[in-house]
């Protein structure tokens, strides 16, 4: 935790940059998980996920990481999405794609703001900062719909709109790039005291009294809401494709804390006991 008694670029800004997350699902080419780690430490970042690989890491990974070797000696490698972003506590997911039911579609200025915004009160409170992941599709196609509904907001990079395709490693330098940049220019007390930062109508949960749930918690509300509110004849699983949408956006909106979430919790175990009875 950040000491804001004698408060430093270097020692906060360092919590900020560890706060985030950087994941890869299921990349074709070891030499892009190479040039992402190369990019990831030019811009301060330590933490790389990879979802099910095609293949292995080999001598082009090395080779293309240059100074970024030991991100990829400390990388972890899941089988899943669900698995790699459990213990984050916010989301952002590239896309160059709008969906049916969308969330919040930020630029790569928006994403950084909101996140420096956020960690800039939990570090002025003396919280822990919460875990931030940013996921990155596969080189032909991206995230899959099912993959981009487990982030709470949508990343998008202002591209040309006749080729707007950008190779992986780009597209993170690109975030990373941004990030580091916004992180670097605040100024802690300043900022914090004058608001300095661009206002968006958008917030990442602040300074509660009780920690935002991570994201295995919300996927689980997520399920058994669905499942009461088919027992309650409200939503059909083999009719309605739309509701586990809107509960999901309407999970990430709330941003719960792990209290709210467990009177949730108690709440729906009542009404399944009053329903078996």
């Amino acid at each position: 935790m950040a000491d804001l008694s004698q408060p430093t670029l270097q020692t906060w800004q360092r919590a900020l940059l560890d706060s985030i997350h950087i994941v890869m699902v299921n990349t074709t080419l070891p030499a892009n998980i190479g040039s992402v780690a190369r990019a990831m430490h030019t811009m301060g970042l330590e933490h790389l996920t990879v979802v099910s690989p095609k293949k292995p890491l080999d001598d082009d990974a090395y080779a293309f990481s240059a100074g970024g070797r030991h991100i990829l000696d400390n990388m972890k490698v899941v089988a899943n999405l669900p698995q790699a972003i459990g213990e984050m506590n916010h989301v952002f997911a590239t896309s160059s794609r709008q969906r049916h039911i969308p969330k919040p579609v930020l630029s790569p200025r928006q994403s950084a703001v909101l996140l420096v915004n956020g960690g800039l009160k939990h570090l002025q409170q003396q919280q822990a900062l919460p875990k931030i992941a940013f996921v990155f599709g596969r080189e032909d196609r991206g995230l899959t719909n099912d993959e981009l509904r487990l982030a709470d907001y949508h990343v998008q990079i202002p591209a040309n709109p006749d080729y707007s395709v950008l190779n992986v490693a780009m597209a993170m330098q690109v975030i990373a790039s941004v990030l580091y940049e916004e992180i670097e220019n605040a100024t802690v007390l300043q900022d914090l005291q004058n608001n300095q930062h661009a206002h968006i109508d958008l917030t990442i949960r602040q300074t509660w009294d009780e920690p935002a749930i991570n994201q295995a918690q919300k996927q689980q509300l997520e399920q058994r809401l669905l499942n009461l509110l088919s027992q309650l004849t409200i939503y059909d699983p083999n009719q309605s494709k739309v509701m586990p949408e809107r509960v999901n956006r309407l999970l990430g909106r709330l941003q719960l804390d792990v209290k709210e979430y467990q009177l949730l919790q108690a709440m729906i175990a009542k009404i399944n006991q009053r329903l078996e009875q």
